[in-house]
């Protein structure tokens, strides 16, 4: 199993390979100064198919390399969509006008994609030794689509990491008032920050339960003391280049970082 966490500045997009080969693909944004796009990448390395894509949040900035991917699809299909289904194509388009915010091409690919995923998959994909779980906050109770993001689970043998998409303090404390919620956060000992690290999204309640190894965040240049320090104090530490001890890693220092397990634990690689 891998997971690989790209660097797409502004954006998220998250790629796990299990180890069978099935994949899951989490949001598709890309990096406008480097030119990386998911698609490019998935064909560069004759990836025949996405089994499983989760798209964690409604805006652009998660979806943008989604066009170009759906574009592929006789090559590269997309088997399941995974998403906020307490809501509807137009309520999302309400919602982005209520919020002053256009439906870009990313998303507008995304909410053709709901009008056709509706369906059960009679045979969903395995992922030998791998579970996840997903939580989401419902329509209305959401406030915003930030707060509509879903938050996945995925925990293999040594690894168990968080995948929040750009929920903020709203939407966390709905989620917190769950005890399934509040028991899957003590399993996390990789925590993927909320809304790119920024203030907006750092709940200090949400370490009274998760106690991680390490932070990481995905993010173009810093903007917000939280994108280092204030996650710092959550993170227990894990030894980076042999003998620095490192709490918060980003795509916006390190680069592309890739999960590996390794020997009851795992292994975090930094590719700038």
């Amino acid at each position: 199993m891998e997971i690989r966490i790209f660097d797409v500045e502004h954006g998220f997009c998250a790629y796990l390979v299990a180890d069978n080969g099935n994949t899951m693909l989490f949001d598709c944004g890309t990096n406008g100064t480097t030119g990386f796009n998911p698609a490019d990448y998935f064909r560069a390395r004759g990836c025949t198919g996405i089994e499983r894509f989760f798209s964690l949040n409604y805006d652009e900035d998660h979806l943008d390399g989604l066009p170009r991917l759906y574009a592929l699809r006789d090559r590269i299909p997309i088997a399941i969509l995974n998403r906020n289904t307490s809501i509807t194509p137009d309520q999302i388009r309400a919602l982005k006008r209520q919020q002053g915010g256009a439906v870009g091409p990313g998303l507008e690919t995304l909410l053709t994609m709901m009008t056709i995923y509706t369906g059960a998959v009679a045979s969903p994909p395995e992922y030998p030794q791998l579970t996840y779980e997903v939580f989401q906050n419902r329509y209305p109770e959401g406030d915003g689509t930030n707060n509509l993001s879903l938050a996945v689970f995925i925990h293999y043998p040594g690894v168990s990491i968080l995948f929040p998409g750009d929920l903020e303090q709203q939407g966390w404390q709905v989620l917190l008032r769950d005890r399934a919620f509040q028991e899957q956060l003590r399993t996390v000992n990789i925590f993927v920050a909320s809304h790119h690290g920024r203030q907006s999204g750092y709940v200090p309640e949400v370490f009274n339960f998760c106690k991680p190894d390490i932070v990481i965040i995905s993010d173009k240049p810093m903007e917000h003391d939280t994108q280092e320090h204030s996650y710092a104090q959550h993170a227990r530490g894990i030894t980076w280049n042999k003998t620095d001890v490192r709490r918060v890693l980003t795509t916006r220092k390190d680069g592309t970082l890739t999960i590996t397990p390794q020997a009851g634990g795992y292994h975090v690689t930094a590719n700038r």
